[in-house]
């Protein structure tokens, strides 16, 4: 058995600071690095993918909304055309960071609110594959599965990654239970580390209302803006080593 096991990183903008990168880095397998639209900046941009190629970590588009002061967690009604440029904005500039640190950009993940509204819009979701397919058509998207961003990305040839949250409460439907209900977000490390071997090793999770929900995920988010976030990803990580799996990039 093997898993990838990514989390969000180059999350600060200019002196500002959240969460310790460098010591994440040297955890997980995949990164999803922030684009400059709802955290980041070139400076951080830069230092991420330079630390993600010393370190072997594959470095993903972390894309979002253009919206830095809700941290790209607010949904904006945006028209497809102009969310097609910024996703394709966004692309093109850690493509030149991840070039000059001798890398490229392995894979594209949505951010916050428009990685849940793409999961079930399909003009969302489909200015989103528009710009992947536009900017290079061999990039998986990480997304959930069988939401409406997983379905239009295969329709239009995209490799898609199945991915499930750690940390994260689910829906019965599938879709994360909003942060704004109580428990949406996990703390305790132990419960979190147990989920992501239980994910792992039985591709399932329990929803919030005790619902079983078969997601066979090729790769486990842990948040790299929660409190605790490098213990939380020391615990996932010695969980999966301890039921035998292995981690492992999927790209």
């Amino acid at each position: 058995m093997q898993i990838d096991l990514n989390a969000d990183v180059g999350e600060g903008f200019g002196t500002w600071t959240l969460g310790d990168d460098s010591a994440l880095l040297r955890v997980i397998t995949s990164a999803n690095v922030a684009c400059g639209f709802h955290a980041g900046d070139p400076r951080i941009m830069s230092r991420i993918c330079g630390e993600a190629v010393e370190f072997g970590v594959a470095i993903g588009a972390q894309v979002g909304y253009r919206d830095l002061a809700g941290f790209g967690r607010r949904r904006i009604d945006i028209d497809p055309t102009d969310l097609y440029a910024d996703v394709l904005y966004q692309l093109g500039a850690l493509e030149a960071f991840a070039r000059a640190a001798g890398d490229q950009v392995r894979y594209v993940k949505p951010h916050g609110a428009l990685y849940n509204t793409a999961a079930v819009d399909e003009v969302q979701a489909g200015a989103v594959v528009q710009a992947v397919l536009a900017f290079d058509p061999r990039l998986p998207i990480l997304t959930l599965p069988g939401c409406v961003l997983a379905e239009v990305a295969v329709q239009h040839g995209l490799t898609v990654v199945a991915e499930a949250f750690a940390d994260r409460a689910y829906q019965p439907d599938g879709t994360l239970l909003p942060r704004s209900e109580p428990g949406a977000v996990l703390s305790d490390p132990a419960v979190i580390a147990a989920r992501a071997a239980a994910m792992a090793v039985q591709g399932a999770v329990s929803a919030a209302d005790g619902t079983s929900l078969t997601l066979g995920p090729q790769s486990l988010c842990v948040h790299g803006d929660t409190p605790n976030a490098l213990g939380i990803a020391v615990a996932v990580r010695a969980a999966l080593d301890e039921a035998g799996v292995k981690l492992a990039r999927f790209v």
